[in-house]
């Protein structure tokens, strides 16, 4: 390889290379302690102190998670071609500063709390894409660098979500929400900060396009768009129905676009089409159980579930219900580097294991998860122990990496790279699909004013996790029937792509 096929930072300056990956790492990693102490607080704020319905607070979640994974397809677009990554990156964190310091603000104004998730939400669709394109820039021609960074840059994101993950809920119980998102506020401008004073250390990656001044007007097209998502957004999120019909709206729209290219495809792409869609559909569902995390897994948690961690008398420490979701990233850091070790292992024995063989594993998984979530929760006698919830997360974790943790390797492995960009885009709308069913679903053990003062409705909780464990257990199934499919499709497309 030339010294031309690499970036001006990786070919010659490798310590301003480092320096560089430590601006986006650090604004990233306060961009995650932000998203992530908001997120493990928002649904006991909503239920606790705005007085929400579990229906009204689990669809309202629902609609937030769809818009965030939904919203970085108009962010993308804008930094590649409008503002550049950079500039765009430094507006998303501050629409994401603006909303959280907005839901400190919102104790008393449900008004507040619509306008400070839809800037969240468009805020996250402005940062989430460009953040990831200026590490790919740093490591442009050294893919063995680039693999590297985007593990540790994988890993220290998790690393701020832990942290918040577990600081923000303590101080909602102990100063109120209004200090904990606050706190999330603070947290992102001083990682905002940061990246502005040090910028200069990404000059050498970013294109020419970019250093050139931007004209007034354009900013100011953009700006009034961005009020326009902004407002919609609110809208969305203050209407079950509009949020329901333009779910509905989205998926019919990409279900036509994606047979639209099929039919149009050449002969020689459409086995690996094909085997993009299922597996994108067949991962993407793992969404509907991710989001009872922040919906009745938190519920179950602050009504059903001891905080105190117990060896025979002794009490170890004490977790309240938002920080129980911190168990997922602590599994995640945990088993990462396990399967990792696996895949190269299996690998240089040559016994790799398909896609869709591990998609089985991980709804396998899941569904132990949620049995164990429905045996403890249909049993108990008072609340649940505290390590049932460790158990049911390592499950549900293992089968996250298993599932949806695969969604952009499919993409790069069987779409057509003319198709990669449009395909990404796709795998992000059905995320957020899914993730406004899985609050539809939550909803099956959303509890009553009523009932909720009397101390009942575990049983509420027993009959949705068993739900879910059946849904799981039945993918499984049907996931089996299909593999000789999938299997056949990936010989043919193997075939046309050795040709």
């Amino acid at each position: 390889m030339t010294a031309s096929s690499f970036s001006p930072v990786g070919a010659s300056a490798p310590g301003l290379r480092r320096k560089a990956f430590t601006v986006v790492l650090a604004i990233e990693l306060w961009e995650r302690f932000g998203y992530y102490g908001m997120q493990a607080v928002l649904t006991l704020f909503m239920v606790e102190q705005l007085r929400m319905t579990d229906v009204a607070a689990n669809l309202m979640m629902g609609a937030f998670g769809a818009l965030t994974y939904i919203t970085p397809l108009l962010g993308g677009f804008i930094g590649d071609r409008v503002l550049g990554a950079r500039r765009t990156t430094v507006m998303g964190a501050l629409l994401l500063t603006g909303g959280y310091a907005l839901l400190a603000a919102a104790l008393q104004s449900h008004t507040l709390l619509l306008v400070a998730m839809a800037l969240i939400s468009t805020g996250n669709g402005l940062f989430k894409p460009n953040a990831g394109n200026l590490v790919r820039r740093i490591y442009k021609g050294d893919d063995a660098a680039l693999d590297a960074a985007f593990t540790l840059y994988y890993m220290s994101v998790n690393v701020g979500s832990t942290v918040s993950m577990l600081l923000t809920p303590w101080l909602q119980i102990h100063y109120g929400a209004p200090f904990a998102f606050a706190t999330c506020a603070v947290g992102l401008g001083i990682g905002l900060l940061y990246y502005v004073l040090r910028s200069g250390c990404l000059d050498a990656t970013t294109p020419a396009f970019e250093k050139q001044p931007v004209p007034l007007r354009r900013f100011g097209l953009v700006g009034a768009g961005l009020v326009l998502l902004t407002v919609f957004n609110a809208w969305i999120l203050g209407s079950d129905t509009l949020a329901r019909l333009c779910v509905i709206a989205a998926g019919a729209t990409l279900a036509a676009i994606w047979a639209a290219l099929y039919v149009r495809a050449p002969k020689i792409e459409r086995p690996g089409l094909r085997l993009t869609y299922m597996l994108c559909l067949q991962g993407t569902i793992y969404l509907v159980f991710y989001q009872q995390m922040m919906t009745s897994l938190t519920l179950f948690a602050l009504r059903g579930v001891s905080g105190d961690y117990r060896i025979g008398s002794l009490t170890l420490f004490h977790m309240s219900a938002g920080q129980f979701q911190v168990l997922n990233s602590l599994w995640i850091m945990a088993l990462s580097p396990l399967l990792a070790f696996l895949y190269n292992r299996m690998g240089q024995q040559q016994k790799q294991t398909s896609h869709a063989r591990k998609m089985i594993l991980g709804y396998a998984m899941v569904a132990l998860g949620f049995a164990v979530w429905w045996t403890a929760a249909a049993h108990a006698d008072g609340l649940v122990s505290p390590w049932v919830m460790v158990v049911g997360y390592g499950c549900l974790s293992l089968g996250e990496l298993l599932t949806i943790g695969l969604g952009l390797a499919v993409v790069a492995c069987y779409s057509p790279p003319r198709l990669s960009g449009f395909m990404m885009g796709a795998l992000y709308l059905l995320w957020g699909i899914a993730m406004y069913v899985g609050s539809l679903i939550a909803n099956q053990a959303a509890l009553s004013p009523e009932v909720i003062a009397g101390g009942g409705g575990t049983s509420l909780y027993a009959g949705l996790f068993r739900t879910l464990c059946e849904i799981a257990a039945g993918l499984v199934v049907i996931l089996l029937c299909l593999e000789p499919l999938t299997r056949r499709w990936d010989r043919e497309h193997a075939t046309v792509i050795g040709q």
